[in-house]
This record gives structure tokens, sequence and C-alpha cells, in this order.
């Protein structure tokens, strides 16, 4: 069912100038209730997790601010994610920037309400420990596939000394705990100096398919989505990007900044890809306006976000 209800709509910038109005994602209506909607854009803004610089729990709010330049239309694939499903900003996810376990349930009962109502979540974050409890909201009934872009697997165990939870261990707890099938999860752009040689055996032994950017080199956008699709198949699959994937000199503001990344337009090429897969949602994590004296991050981050997005609107339009 097509949507023609001016109410999930964005803005037009002839309507009102881009720079006035309530600053929501994409100029989208803001609502509360989740069943009104196909496609739930979220904000999680949260940073407990991560362990060296900070300032993501501020992503959201400047991701909102720069989707005023998005507009209805992808220019590449010409899809209309407005003319295919009803798409709202529902807010921030609720969080206690000092009890990490407390944001942990509150998150996780927050989109399962969300995935409970029939919408499909978009976030933005916030550090990537925040991906955890989107799954467990969204993928207790069955483990899920997951397409992630990362400098980092994020498969770590613990950190000062037995703490399971921070930014660099979302994905082993959410294998661990049956949320994730691991054969079918692929991570792209994975680089920089390691702890120790054996960082990536965990996620490895697991199955996990890890493209280091040495290999992406070699193997190119077209390549790697060869593989994501022979991966993923038809599974219900979240698609996870950090982006800290992307060369820093493309998102400068980000947590853990590693040189020698992939480009945006690789990054865009890739997204565009996913086209055709069972997507059931996805999120852009670890924009850092602090270290963003630009812009260019949360930029880069509500554009990816957009890309998403898209992707997002045709998979749920043809599950209907």
């Amino acid at each position: 069912m097509h949507s023609d209800e001016n109410e999930f709509r964005p803005l037009g910038g002839s309507e009102v100038p881009r720079y006035a109005g309530r600053s929501t994602f994409m100029r989208l209506p803001q609502i509360e209730d989740p069943t009104r909607v196909d496609i739930a854009l979220l904000g999680l803004p949260w940073d407990s997790g991560s362990t060296n610089r900070v300032g993501q729990r501020h992503g959201p709010r400047e991701i909102r601010s720069q989707s005023t330049l998005m507009r209805a239309v992808h220019q590449a694939s010409r899809v209309s994610p407005y003319d295919l499903c009803r798409v709202a900003d529902l807010g921030d996810a609720p969080v206690n920037p000092i009890d990490l376990q407390q944001t942990l349930e509150w998150v996780t009962n927050h989109f399962r309400r969300i995935h409970e109502a029939g919408a499909v979540p978009l976030t933005a974050g916030g550090d990537h420990l925040g991906s955890l409890p989107i799954l467990r909201g969204i993928a207790r009934e069955r483990p899920v596939a997951m397409v992630q872009f990362d400098a980092h697997s994020d498969t770590n165990d613990t950190y000062f000394g037995n703490n399971p939870y921070t930014h660099g261990t979302p994905f082993r707890r959410a294998i661990e705990e049956g949320l994730l099938e691991p054969n079918r999860v692929i991570q792209i752009g994975i680089r920089g100096s390691m702890y120790a040689a054996s960082d990536l055996d965990w996620a490895l032994e697991q199955g996990v398919r890890v493209i280091e950017m040495e290999e992406f080199f070699e193997l190119g956008p077209r390549g790697v989505l060869d593989e994501i699709h022979e991966i993923v198949g038809d599974a219900p699959t979240y698609v996870t990007f950090d982006v800290d994937c992307l060369d820093p000199v493309y998102a400068p503001g980000t947590g853990t900044p590693e040189i020698g990344g992939f480009s945006t337009v690789d990054a865009q090429t890739m997204l565009r890809g996913l086209r055709g897969l069972n997507l059931i949602g996805g999120d852009v994590m670890e924009v850092s306006p602090p270290f963003d004296s630009s812009g260019l991050t949360a930029l880069t981050g509500a554009t990816m976000m957009f890309e998403l997005l898209c992707v997002l609107a045709d998979a749920v339009a043809r599950r209907r």
C-alpha cells in the first residue's frame, strides 16, 4: 500500500527553508505511536560503551540537523521511500548516561515495542554498543543475518578486566546470545593496529566472514556485494554502519578513527547494492560531533542513513 498521507512526507525546501522548523530526521513528522509507521527513524544518544574518545551521544541531534539536506528521491535508484512506506521520526530511545545496564534494558524494551508494533527501525547513534540492545529488541525470535561496515570487528570479549559491555564487544555478545547467525554475518572494512594477532580469531572460528581492507581493495565494492548476497541470501538481515569504516578524511568526527578506509562513494555503492535483501533494520553509529568541527561527519551519517532508508523502504514494500 502506498502512503498518500501528507503527514508522513518530509517538508520540502520550497515550503519551509531548510534552516527553519523543527529538527527531525529528514524533516519528517515526529510521532510517538510506532503502529502508525512502516519505518521508524530513531536516535540513540548514548556513548557509555566508549573506551576512549566520546561524544557520540550528541550524534543523533547533529545527524537530524544535517539530514535537512536530504531530499525525497534517491538520485541513482530513483527510489522515493515516502511513496513506498509511512516513515516518521519516533524520537530518541530512553537512556541513562550513568547506568550502562539500565540503558541496555531500556533500549532493548524500547526496540522490542517498536518491533512488536510492526515497524522497522533505522537508528542514528550513539556508540556501537547500542547495536546490541537493538538486536535484543528485534531478533529474540530467531537469529538474524548481519552486514557490518566497520573498521573494527567489535567481537572482543572484555575490556578493563571483566567488563563485557563496550563498543568493542557488541557482536560477540550478540552471537553468544543467539541474536546473530554467525555464518550469515559479513564484516567489511576491518583494519588498523590490533591488541594481539589473535584479535579476529574468535569471529573467524564462529564462521563470520571478515573482509579486511587489503581484501576490499582487491575485490572492490561489486565483488563485496557479490559476497554479501551469497552469504546473507534471503535471511532476515540487519545492517550496521559504523562511520569509522570510512577513511577519516570523509568522517573525522568519530570515536575510533582508522586511516586507510574506503571512500563515501564506495560506501554508497555497497549500501545501494543491498537492494533486494530481506532487510529488517539498520543503524548508523559512532558519529561524534565534538570531533567534527565542520559538520562533515554528521552530514555523511545523515546521507548514509538516507541510503539505508531507501533500501529498507524497498524491502518493506516488497514484503508487503
